[in-house]
């Protein structure tokens, strides 16, 4: 015992949260990280997660540090090398998937406690449950309160929604499963142009000759295709923010759009959107389907995302509606 009689403060274990993945798993994610930042603010958190969603991390979840495990990223499971870096004696919350791999990794961490899916006593996993709803009942079941509605990011400065935005394409995704063709996007942005409307086109750095080809198709002038230029996820988000309307594949933008609360349609192939789509809550962002379930990592474009034509995607946007904190315009555009 110290001198004076004082007892010596014992710290809390830190609290570590494993979701190695990409963008829009970070997203569906926010409600729980959110709930475990509200839950345990003594302690310190750790996001286990791609460097490349850091600079979203304090939108997200501000309460968070990240642990840079980049190598995980793209659907392989945690490298065992990774659980060195991890923090020991932690409580470890596996939002990553349903094990063993993951629960592996993490008990080699030699965590405290282990909250996860599929675990004695623990709760099991759905398989054909939202991912956002799916993390927030692991931690429910745990007595953890996570509200599945808090989606939202608040960007610095940004300024209020104009629904006479630019109509923002995002083209690719991370699998050609999930990536529709160039040429009905270019077919989209003509439209829109036919319109009146601006048009810019979005992806990452190896998307740019993508995203070059839909604008070139399309006939968009040069500074129409931002893919790469963006730097990094809030210069993303930035742009995506910018937009009046976003039209793009089941990809990270998707929920950026969701994130945001700018008006979206998303194209599904794969996937079912009860699994990964936009909230039904929020009207303003539309999920086409075809309602094929395929391999959403296959080498070509899915069947059913083919079903969807052009057409469909503009009568979509021809009703699509503004976020009620949206500014309506003081004319209404005309019919797309």
């Amino acid at each position: 015992m110290p001198v004076g009689g004082d007892v010596l403060a014992v710290a809390e274990p830190p609290l570590l949260v494993l979701r190695a993945l990409g963008l829009g798993d970070l997203l569906t994610a926010v409600p729980a990280l959110r709930a475990l930042d509200a839950a345990f603010p003594d302690r310190r958190r750790v996001l286990a997660a791609s460097r490349s969603l850091a600079p979203l991390l304090p939108l997200a979840a501000p309460g968070f540090e990240l642990l840079d495990v980049s190598a995980c990223v793209g659907g392989a499971p945690p490298a065992p090398a990774l659980a060195e870096r991890l923090p020991r004696g932690a409580l470890a919350v596996n939002l990553h998937g349903r094990g063993p791999q993951s629960h592996a990794l993490l008990c080699a961490a030699r965590p405290t406690r282990l909250i996860g899916f599929d675990l004695p006593g623990g709760p099991a996993w759905d398989e054909c449950e939202h991912e956002v709803v799916r993390w927030c009942r692991l931690l429910a079941d745990h007595g953890i309160p996570a509200d599945p509605t808090a989606l939202d990011l608040e960007l610095p400065d940004r300024p209020p929604y104009d629904p006479e935005g630019p109509t923002l394409i995002h083209p690719g995704a991370a699998s050609a499963a999930r990536r529709w063709p160039a040429e009905r996007w270019a077919q989209v942005a003509r439209a829109e142009r036919a319109w009146g409307r601006e048009v810019l086109v979005s992806g990452s750095a190896a998307e740019a000759p993508l995203a070059q080809a839909v604008a070139d198709q399309a006939g968009l002038p040069p500074a129409a295709n931002r893919a790469g230029a963006t730097h990094d996820l809030l210069g993303l988000a930035a742009l995506v923010a910018s937009a009046g309307g976003v039209v793009c594949g089941d990809t990270g933008v998707a929920h950026l759009a969701t994130a945001l609360r700018i008006p979206s349609i998303v194209l599904f192939g794969p996937t079912d959107p009860a699994r990964w789509g936009p909230p039904a809550e929020r009207p303003w962002h539309a999920a086409l389907w075809a309602g094929r379930i395929g391999d959403p990592h296959a080498a070509a474009a899915d069947p059913g995302l083919l079903e969807i034509t052009a057409a469909e995607v503009l009568r979509a946007l021809s009703v699509l509606s503004a976020p009620p904190t949206g500014r309506q315009p003081a004319v209404a555009p005309p019919a797309r």
